[in-house]
């Protein structure tokens, strides 16, 4: 492959697909593998002397597994015993894979792992072996942290740029927490954002929170997407603002950060709650430059007639420039944009449900 080829991966229902391009618009595809599995987290992990897929899979016979593969998924090892299992004592079992996110450059070797139950893991080995964060399991508020219509998980893992002792966590439900202390103890850290389906909708917990970004430039701002409302954070997280106006819908799955461009984040709009699907029917990503003060939509080569959801990990970006944007729908559609998202084209369809897309120059 070039230097410049884009690795496209596309986990879904039934499998994972991978597809690549030296244009970011037409594109090689093949797949399934993990046929019958389901994939709902996978990852390409750059840090290395050559990438590393990582790949999060559920079989109804065998579980959750946790696989690798060092020559962009010619072949494929496995995590031992599926990498990811709680202890024997914890009365508890993984159900699902919702997140692998490799750490920052600075903290090679490291990779986190978001579960259903909420549960957080981390490899020290490039993701081929891992270990529960004791501290977040043990929390007091996890009894009470209850299942959203998806089920309860951590889905988002962010690793502070520039304090390697500060990690964020975001689930459905329960909200962002975030430790201090490499995860010996975690703090609630949702101050601002509702949560509209308690009697308090400000509660310190609890909040059905989708997805959380890092904004490129500037490490203090977030941008998160909530069961109701989109929202930033300019203290990493202590507290939030509401920053949907402008938008047709403050419903959504993802929220998506500009790889290296400050104030840039996207969102894929929702009417809530019971039609999930776009506003008139019309596929948009919504794009802000201004750290969400200001949204503009961008649907040119999207379609129209879209009535499928786009899931919290099926839109992403890759860390090209311009930027590359990639999401992938429910009905089995995948689009992608080269030009940051001013344009689409189809990558490909008729795959099995969409759950999560990534992409990486490799």
């Amino acid at each position: 492959m070039g230097a410049m080829t884009t690795l496209l991966l596309i986990g879904t229902k039934k499998g994972l697909w991978l597809a690549t391009s030296e244009d970011r618009r037409t594109w090689d595809i093949r797949g399934p593998e993990f046929p019958m599995e389901s994939v709902s987290a996978c990852a390409v992990d750059v840090r290395g002397a050559r990438p590393r897929v990582l790949v999060g899979s559920m079989s109804q016979h065998w579980g959750p597994t946790v696989s690798w593969s060092d020559d962009l998924g010619q072949t494929w090892q496995d995590t031992p015993g599926g990498g990811v299992r709680f202890p024997e004592d914890a009365g508890a079992s993984v159900e699902a894979l919702w997140q692998l996110a490799p750490d920052t450059a600075d903290r090679p070797g490291v990779v986190w792992a978001g579960t259903q139950p909420s549960a957080l893991w981390r490899s020290d080995d490039g993701g081929e072996t891992y270990s529960l964060v004791q501290g977040l399991w043990d929390h007091p508020h996890r009894p009470t942290w209850a299942p959203g219509f998806g089920g309860q998980a951590v889905h988002t893992v962010l690793p502070d740029p520039e304090d390697d002792d500060r990690v964020l966590v975001a689930m459905s439900t329960g909200g962002v927490y975030v430790t201090e202390d490499r995860g010996a103890s975690w703090s609630p850290s949702n101050t601002g954002i509702h949560a509209w389906f308690f009697p308090d909708t400000l509660p310190e917990y609890g909040q059905c929170v989708h997805k959380v970004a890092r904004d490129a430039g500037d490490a203090d701002t977030l941008y998160a997407q909530n069961h109701g409302g989109v929202y930033v954070s300019r203290d990493r997280g202590a507290s939030w603002t509401p920053s949907a106006d402008g938008l047709p819908a403050d419903f959504g799955f993802p929220v998506v950060a500009h790889p290296h461009r400050a104030g840039s984040a996207f969102v894929v709009p929702l009417v809530a709650d019971a039609d999930r699907r776009p506003p008139g029917a019309q596929l948009q990503v919504w794009r802000t430059d201004d750290s969400g003060s200001t949204w503009r939509p961008t649907a040119t080569g999207l379609p129209e007639d879209f009535y499928a959801v786009v899931l919290r990990d099926a839109f992403t970006s890759d860390d090209q420039d311009p930027a590359g944007l990639y999401l992938g729908g429910r009905d089995g559609t995948v689009y992608a944009s080269a030009d940051e998202g001013e344009s689409w084209n189809q990558v490909t369809q008729h795959l099995p449900d969409v759950l999560c897309v990534r992409a990486a120059t490799v």
